[in-house]
């Protein structure tokens, strides 16, 4: 697993005081952006289904000075995503960022291959994921205001030549719709919604990713001089992204609603 480690805390920091809620907060991005807010003052609820992983976020969280606690969270579970935004709450007395991050790439299979209950697990988790964590968060930003960043992709977006994601980028697109009513609904109470597109970053959503044998049949292959990222010739890290997630949730970003940024180090343009 990437270990992480908190920025040094100097100065005056971004979020103090602010509460953030993370789903997906036990690894990769979500890991990265968990400490990374922490850093920065916000207490952090640690949302996942991983509490193991989670307790090493918390650790490193707070050897930094930092707060963070843990909530055992299916995004796919109403009640539990509901119980879990309450005990963060009760603990911390407001919400300020929702980081609706968590989400799986599912299995990749050609349309005619691939099972209802493959589809229906992809969409559930992702998109219906962030529409309760975003549902169940608002009655609380509405008292303050906040920001809420939602975790999409270049898939959906700009790219749709990776075979086999038809259901992951059909939820990561959905994502991006939902974000921008969202961002036009709740303007009124001060509640910004943006969408972060990532390309290739080094996380472990690997492990939740199921190829089927039936996809060679429709993969062609393309190659690229130098890989597929231009700028940096790497995938990203999550500590690039963690550092865009802080920008949209601080006030320095308060002018920008319902704005999808890509940081893909231009593998999308190819």
């Amino acid at each position: 697993m990437l270990q992480t480690e908190a920025k040094p805390q100097t100065g005056t920091r971004r979020l103090q005081d602010q509460v953030a809620f993370v789903t997906g907060a036990s690894s990769g991005i979500g890991r990265a952006t968990a400490i990374r807010l922490a850093a920065e003052g916000a207490k952090v609820c640690l949302a996942d289904l991983k509490e193991s992983r989670s307790e090493d976020v918390k650790r490193t969280i707070e050897q930094a000075g930092g707060q963070a606690i843990i909530t055992d969270i299916d995004v796919s579970d109403p009640k539990r995503v509901e119980e879990g935004i309450r005990q963060m709450v009760e603990a911390f007395g407001r919400l300020d960022v929702v980081f609706a991050n968590a989400g799986i790439n599912g299995t990749l299979a050609p349309i005619e291959d691939m099972t209802i209950e493959d589809w229906d697990h992809t969409l559930t988790t992702n998109l219906k994921g962030t529409f309760l964590a975003v549902k169940y968060a608002i009655p609380h930003m509405k008292l303050h205001g906040g920001s809420i960043i939602v975790t999409s992709s270049i898939n959906g977006s700009r790219v749709f030549s990776n075979f086999g994601f038809s259901a992951y980028s059909t939820s990561k697109a959905g994502q991006v719709a939902f974000a921008k009513m969202a961002a036009l609904e709740l303007a009124r109470y001060k509640i910004r919604v943006n969408v972060i597109c990532p390309g290739a970053i080094e996380t472990n959503i690997g492990e939740n990713t199921h190829k089927t044998k039936e996809l060679e049949k429709i993969t062609i292959p393309v190659q690229y001089p130098e890989g597929s990222q231009p700028l940096e010739h790497r995938a990203g890290k999550p500590e690039q992204v963690a550092d865009l997630v802080l920008f949209l949730a601080s006030k320095e970003s308060e002018h920008i609603s319902g704005t999808e940024i890509f940081i893909d180090g231009v593998e999308s343009l190819l």
